[in-house]
């Protein structure tokens, strides 16, 4: 199957290596890139980085960024949607587009709530049973990515 879709995926401020490991996994099986931004919780180098991701680290585009701004410099007309648990805007009712950018916070705290405020209807959530407080955040990447790929034709 060819994916015609290309996503990126926005991890700010990663804190578990086998998390990030799985996503760039994730991004070699559906085609999309994937950026680093912020302080990382660990080393790129890690072991647990690079045995969650096994083989598939030649396969993606990894980019390492220093700030959000820097994405939004470079890429002034695309899209970018703000995961977070902190927003009724449900994640399905986004139209996702070619080039959209997908904004995932770290695993203890999640995207800064001025940046989420800020952002309105693009900030988005999974929805979840009350009382709980997240999803893992590779599996919530892989969640939006494939409603993403769906929205677009891939089955």
């Amino acid at each position: 199957m060819d994916i015609k879709t290309k996503l990126n995926i926005v991890l700010y401020e990663p804190e578990i290596p086998q998390n990030t490991g799985n996503i760039v996994r994730l991004a070699a099986c559906t085609n999309a890139d994937v950026y680093l931004v912020g302080k990382l919780g660990f080393s790129i180098d890690s072991r647990h980085v690079k045995r969650a991701g096994l083989d598939y680290w030649d396969s993606v585009n990894i980019r390492r960024v220093e700030h959000l701004q820097d994405l939004w410099n470079e890429f002034p007309d695309s899209n970018f949607y703000y995961l977070t648990t902190k927003t009724k805007n449900l994640y399905t009712d986004v139209k996702f587009k070619n080039g959209d950018f997908l904004v995932f916070g770290p695993e203890t705290r999640g995207l800064p709530e001025d940046l989420i405020f800020s952002k309105g209807k693009n900030s988005v959530t999974i929805p979840m049973n009350d009382g709980q407080r997240s999803l893992n955040l590779s599996n919530s990447v892989a969640i939006v990515v494939y409603e993403a790929l769906r929205q677009n034709g891939w089955s």
